[in-house]
């Protein structure tokens, strides 16, 4: 009997559980959703809120562009001398750029630019905009309210979308470039052959996933971390500032990843199945 009963309380407290996490996805998602609305209504980029705008996406852009390029350059210099040396000696050197291109572009690159963002400015910006929520510089309810969002939030997403479609686009041109380097010289005899072997493996359908990819995962990183915020906002009154961010942080984190690894998923499937 006893054994039932714990298997019941064991269910009940399962099935609540589920329930709650349920729950606070789907608010989560009908934040992300208000959120993006807010993102594309030409209403939200009035004249008073450009210099906000401006100002955030030079903070979340501009001091991370030189290191994040710079870090992939070296990485792709190093990773197709591997690649090459180690294809050369099994005899596949015809291979050897295919796989660098399909691998770093086609697979890295949009990943490690959404988590350098996330990492470096959404997830901060969203443990932020919690602290000043716990501080009263908010208001009681910012979700419902059109102009705190405009003011203080549009401006943290859209850097954010602007912060990672720029470092995976850039980093991705350098990373060719450096491959090609590497692989060829300062020459462009090797060109055509580079060219060819891109397009092998960017076909239109791998392109088309490479775009979606990188999309939702700048939207991801973007959007999680903000809506994770204003969600959490219900029960930070009163919470130390310094518990209310690093709480913050790591739910959005959780999240993020959560949604990232589902993306991933996804656009494997549709690459290699």
């Amino acid at each position: 009997m006893s054994v039932t009963v714990s298997i019941h309380r064991w269910l009940a407290h399962t099935g609540r559980a589920s329930q709650r996490v349920a729950v606070e996805w789907w608010h989560l998602l009908q934040l992300s959703a208000s959120l993006l609305v807010l993102v594309m209504s030409p209403s939200s980029y009035k004249r008073a809120n450009h210099t906000i705008l401006a100002r955030h996406i030079y903070v979340n852009t501009a001091p991370i562009l030189l290191g994040f390029t710079v870090a992939c350059a070296l990485v792709t210099v190093v990773l197709t001398r591997i690649v090459l040396v180690t294809a050369q000696s099994y005899g596949l050197s015809h291979y050897a750029l295919q796989l660098v291109i399909r691998v770093l572009v086609l697979e890295l690159i949009p990943l490690t630019a959404a988590l350098f963002v996330a990492l470096r400015c959404t997830i901060p910006d969203g443990a932020e905009l919690l602290a000043m929520h716990a501080n009263g510089q908010l208001g009681a309810r910012p979700e419902k309210n059109w102009g705190a969002l405009q003011r203080e939030v549009l401006p943290r997403v859209v850097a954010g979308l602007f912060s990672g479609t720029t470092l995976a686009a850039l980093s991705s041109a350098v990373v060719l470039v450096a491959a090609y380097v590497t692989s060829y010289g300062f020459t462009l005899s090797g060109l055509a052959n580079f060219v060819r072997l891109f397009g092998q493996v960017f076909s239109p359908s791998v392109t088309l996933i490479f775009v979606l990819k990188t999309v939702f995962f700048c939207l991801t990183v973007s959007l999680v971390p903000m809506a994770s915020a204003l969600f959490g906002m219900r029960g930070t009154d009163g919470m130390p500032t310094s518990t209310v961010r690093t709480s913050a942080e790591m739910r959005g984190l959780v999240r993020m990843f959560t949604v990232i690894l589902l993306i991933e998923m996804v656009s494997l499937v549709g690459n290699y199945y």
